[in-house]
């Protein structure tokens, strides 16, 4: 059942993010409410996985280890600070609070937080997506895929990260993680299929560095532990 809870908090998250990045599609409001839900959605998962702190200083750190350490940390920092530069920004939610706080760092802080907020809870969802179509499998009763099926998903995870990436590029994401460009461009006139379409492929390339970067790191370790 907690793992069920677990994996519906995640699945909202995700579908939260991607709303999230689409603001011209969603607009201010909207903007507000669903950072109010993806706030509280990340405490209910930090507070399901709260052990996962108290072995933060047990135990040897591999290289994997260590890696999923600094995502984990990273994200946290980037939530602490879409959380206070969102509420000192908000105009619906907290209204009739009177919260005022340093509107043009809050401005400067919820930009570079928001895109790599994105990207590293991009990479946090592709280091634990074995264990997610694991659980899937295991939800379908199915214990082995058709090698035909495994095949075709390559395919696609290798269109999607591909794609990916060009949006990534034509978007200038990295001009805004670094603030280079300190004021987002967004085009209203898109369509919201195409600007979901979009971060979904973004979304799945760095899924995709993060699964395969896993998988990397597992394998040396396997290979070191050989070698011992």
């Amino acid at each position: 059942m907690k793992l069920k809870i677990k994996m519906g908090i995640d699945l909202l998250m995700t579908a939260l993010l991607l709303c999230l990045m689409a603001y011209q599609v969603t607009g201010q409001k909207l903007h507000e409410w669903f950072g109010t839900g993806m706030l509280v959605l990340f405490l209910l998962h930090n507070i399901l996985n709260i052990r996962w702190y108290g072995s933060l200083f047990k135990g040897k750190y591999t290289l994997l280890r260590a890696m999923q350490t600094l995502i984990n940390i990273s994200v946290l920092i980037s939530m602490l600070c879409l959380g206070f530069s969102g509420v000192v920004m908000f105009r619906h939610v907290f209204a009739g609070l009177s919260i005022h706080g340093p509107m043009a760092t809050a401005r400067t802080m919820h930009l570079a937080a928001s895109y790599w907020g994105f990207v590293l809870m991009s990479i946090h969802l592709g280091m634990h997506w074995g264990m997610i179509v694991g659980m899937f499998r295991r939800l379908c009763n199915r214990k082995k895929t058709p090698a035909v099926f495994v095949w075709l998903m390559y395919f696609i995870a290798i269109f999607i990260a591909g794609y990916g990436a060009y949006c990534f590029h034509k978007e200038n994401i990295l001009s805004y993680m670094f603030l280079k460009q300190e004021f987002v461009f967004f085009d209203f006139e898109q369509s919201a299929v195409s600007v979901f379409a979009e971060y979904i492929t973004m979304m799945g390339l760095w899924v995709f560095i993060g699964f395969y970067t896993v998988k990397g790191l597992r394998k040396i370790t396997s290979q070191s532990r050989r070698k011992e």
